[in-house]
């Protein structure tokens, strides 16, 4: 985020004394959330499904909760909702997947019990008949210094690979038992599709996995949800598969699954192609539809040019109904995950709203949509933060916290990684919090929740969690009551409403999450990932003219970007207001370096810029000989400005927009001297 002006600096610092003293924290009221929570678990709501009319019915309460607060509309056209545009697929008992051995009889897998499958290239029909491939885990992590890929084309073949990372209890390698996102099961499905497989099987092992196949059988066996597509390369099937299906399966080419495991654990694997194809048929109905974000906001005191917010977030969304289970076993009604976030997030809405005078920065609430379809509203929330009013520089996240007790722990993982932590610090000791480490970082929590959406792009985000120690319990009792949730109500119809909890404990900790805000509101500085976090790049990226080379090129799997020089907004150009769109041929070498640009439309004071930046782009060594591409770069100046639209963008592959604001006249410069400032002269860019 851009660094403050000192008129800021001036009132954070008046507003920080308080800070200094103690965190002033409005009453939050338990029977509150208490409501909240027991209406949007309720079997009106139909457990709140994406695309579904209880989701639907869940966004336009909020909204209407939203409004009675006095929040402001932070949505589209005045209104409190960002449109999410999504698919449903649902994959159709037609779908066959058959082990085809080079040598002996086919075997047939059973949907559901045997697997689950997906077609993310959301067409209707797909037939594979491809290789298979051992891939280990399917990670190329040149920070750990690891490639299970060791250059194996995966273009057209179907890879197996494990859940989870290697292991390790070093945290200078893959951060040792905490899982990082290279073991998530998003990670797999992304790399292995950008590396041009059109299946993937994900081993399941509930060790691994940190939940059981039921979990898995629950999520994907109904109706799952897309982002529309956007250029990014996706699956035919990507899938899941039980243990003792792959057991079965690498001991048709004649090898042992434990000893896989085992060689995938060591730098030397390398691929193993098994003499056994994927035949299968995947039907899929496919149902476009539109969800929604709902954003309100708190304006800043100072919430105009700097365009600066905290948010909150929480997801409002479960699985919904499921038609295909026994009657009165229908409903997943979703209780804790999530309907306590949300009761905690409406409170916090309702305080915010109330507080005088306003926070030097603009306060954010977004419940977003389709968490439980792998982080989709969220994603869409990071990838479209022009959309906002004000750029978030924190994002504090609430998700599934049981009303059991009074806290007297907190989680808050990913928060040391920032350099808000010292903040954070301070305030849990005053609310007599201890910070408890993750609990279980093998499950790779951080990468399971809505902040991660944030952080990807850069903006430092955590959850709040509490512990597992309560008032007038032992450690052991909390351990108890969180083992027995994952096993008998996570994402499962159990997880329901009961009337007796007790929201104390859930409003302590939204007290906590607002004196959080409150102390990031007033910062004069600003928040940022501490240095060589994995997000760091990311959050330079975000504030940078900087381009994703894996989505601009996502027709080109075979151009792998090392360094793509930033194309910027010449300052001349945006100085007498010239908007246009350049068009360029670009050839690159076997080598991987430009060997010609040659701009085939363009204004002249835009055409130079785009020569500059693209001359100096290097690609990895081609497969083959040179490759040609045309660019076209659209430059624009909106009229609206907003800082997080200041950048480039990609609107579709080969296609750049690159924004900036126009300039305006500063009138605290007298026209005597001949010359007239600008607002980016004042914030020193270009």
């Amino acid at each position: 985020m851009r660094k403050s002006a000192l008129s800021f600096l001036v009132v954070a610092l008046v507003a920080g004394v308080l800070l200094a003293q103690k965190s002033h924290v409005p009453k939050i009221d338990p029977q509150r959330m208490h409501d909240t929570v027991k209406y949007l678990s309720s079997d009106e709501l139909e457990g709140r499904g994406t695309g579904q009319k209880g989701g639907d019915a869940a966004a336009n309460w909020i909204a209407e909760q939203f409004k009675s607060y006095g929040l402001k509309p932070a949505g589209a056209n005045g209104s409190y909702f960002q449109d999410v545009p999504m698919v449903g697929v649902r994959s159709l008992p037609a779908t066959t997947f058959t082990f085809v051995p080079a040598n002996g009889a086919p075997v047939e897998l059973k949907n559901l019990d045997d697997y689950v499958t997906s077609n993310e290239t959301q067409t209707e029909s797909a037939e594979v008949d491809a290789p298979i491939v051992f891939v280990g885990y399917g990670i190329t992590s040149p920070e750990n210094k690891w490639d299970d890929y060791k250059g194996y084309d995966l273009r057209g073949k179907v890879a197996l690979l494990f859940v989870s990372e290697p292991e390790s209890n070093d945290p200078n390698f893959f951060k040792g038992k905490a899982l990082t996102y290279n073991g998530r099961w998003t990670y797999k499905f992304e790399e292995t599709a950008r590396r041009g497989a059109v299946g993937t099987l994900i081993i399941h092992r509930t060790d691994l996995a940190s939940y059981p196949w039921e979990v898995v059988r629950n999520s994907w066996g109904a109706e799952r949800s897309y982002l529309r597509l956007e250029g990014t390369p996706k699956l035919e099937a990507a899938s899941w598969i039980q243990l003792e299906v792959a057991r079965k399966l690498v001991a048709m080419g004649g090898l042992n699954l434990d000893d896989l495991y085992k060689q995938s654990q060591s730098r030397d694997f390398k691929p193993i192609e098994l003499p056994v194809h994927l035949k299968a048929h995947i039907a899929s109905s496919i149902r476009p539809f539109s969800s929604r974000n709902v954003v309100g906001m708190v304006t800043g005191a100072y919430g105009g040019k700097e365009g600066q917010a905290v948010l909150y977030s929480a997801h409002y969304d479960h699985f919904g109904i499921d038609p295909a289970r026994a009657k009165g076993d229908q409903i997943y009604h979703g209780a804790v995950d999530n309907a306590t976030g949300c009761g905690i997030l409406l409170e916090l809405a309702r305080v915010w709203a109330g507080t005088k005078p306003a926070p030097p920065r603009s306060i954010l609430f977004a419940a977003v949509t389709a968490e439980e379809q792998g982080l989709l509203g969220s994603e869409f929330l990071g990838k479209h933060l022009e959309q906002l009013p004000a750029v978030p520089i924190l994002d504090l996240n609430y998700d599934a916290l049981a009303p059991l007790g009074i806290p007297e722990e907190v989680e808050v993982s990913g928060a040391e990684r920032t350099t808000f932590y010292p903040e954070v610090e301070k305030i849990a000791k005053e609310f007599k919090l201890a910070i408890r480490p993750d609990a279980h970082p093998e499950a790779g929590h951080y990468y399971r929740s809505d902040h991660f959406s944030l952080g990807r792009v850069g903006i430092p985000a955590f959850s709040i969690s509490e512990g597992l120690k309560f008032k007038g319990h032992d450690l052991a009792w909390g351990e108890a009551q969180s083992k027995d949730y994952v096993e008998h109500h996570y994402h499962k119809p159990t997880d329901a409403f009961v009337d007796s909890w007790d929201f104390t404990g859930d409003a302590k900790l939204a007290s906590f999450g607002y004196a959080l805000g409150q102390a990031a509101a007033n910062l004069p500085g600003d928040i940022e990932w501490l240095p060589g976090d994995e997000f760091e790049a990311a959050q330079k990226k975000l504030h940078a003219w900087s381009i994703n080379g894996d989505v601009l090129f996502s027709r080109y799997p075979e151009l792998r970007p090392l360094e793509l020089e930033p194309v910027r907004y010449p300052p001349l150009a945006r100085q007498v207001r010239i908007s246009g769109t350049v068009i360029v041929k670009v050839l690159v070498e076997k080598n991987g370096s430009v060997k010609s640009a040659d701009i085939l439309r363009g204004h002249p004071l835009l055409k130079q810029a785009v020569l500059d930046a693209v001359s100096k782009w290097k690609f990895q060594e081609l497969t083959k000989d040179n490759i040609e591409f045309t660019l076209n770069c659209d430059f624009e100046l909106p009229p609206d400005w907003n800082p997080a639209r200041e950048g480039a963008a990609i609107t579709q592959p080969l296609h750049l927009t690159l924004m900036a604001s126009s300039p305006e006249i500063n009138t605290s410069v007298s026209a005597s001297n001949g010359s007239l400032g600008t607002t980016e002269a004042a914030r020193g860019e270009d």
